[in-house]
């Protein structure tokens, strides 16, 4: 197979990174070994652990900053410890954490009903932009959901005699 240039200017902005003189990260390629005063910097304190934190096992500290609002906790906490004893590229580590996910929502639900409060869901779900925005999608979606509760119904209320 023969190689043929090709003129590619009719792309809109083509080659606009050619220029050398134009290239904005062009000065810091050609930075003297001694002349390094863009990068020194003193590192800021890190956020005070006072809860508990899971972290990679791949890091063996932790990120100087993270999220103190939702610590673990429950069976979805549990599930996210046992994640955390797993590299990050297992499935050992995402598959219990995609699971913890789906477990917290229905503790955050049965929470709300102990404490007196009944949720939402049509609102947090966000049936309301669904409704305006994607009727037949919400409706079909509902449809299937009712006809998998109803097989469902009909499949453990049956005699098993």
């Amino acid at each position: 197979m023969e190689k043929t240039a090709k003129d590619y200017s009719h792309i809109k902005g083509w080659g606009i990174d050619a220029d050398p003189k134009n290239d904005p990260t062009y000065p810091m390629r050609k930075r003297a070994n001694e002349d390094h005063s863009g990068y020194s910097w003193k590192r800021p304190p890190l956020q005070p652990v006072n809860i508990e934190v899971l972290h990679s096992i791949e890091r063996p500290n932790i990120t100087a900053v993270f999220g103190t609002s939702a610590p673990p906790s429950g069976l979805s906490g549990m599930l996210r410890r046992y994640a955390f004893q797993y590299g990050e590229g297992s499935f050992g580590h995402w598959l219990p954490l995609l699971l913890a996910d789906r477990v917290n929502v229905v503790e955050g639900i049965l929470d709300d009903l102990k404490q007196g409060q009944a949720p939402n869901i049509w609102a947090e779900r966000g049936m309301n932009a669904e409704w305006n925005y994607n009727r037949k999608g919400l409706l079909q979606n509902l449809a299937i959901g009712a006809i998998v509760i109803s097989a469902a119904a009909v499949y453990f209320s049956r005699n098993k005699d």
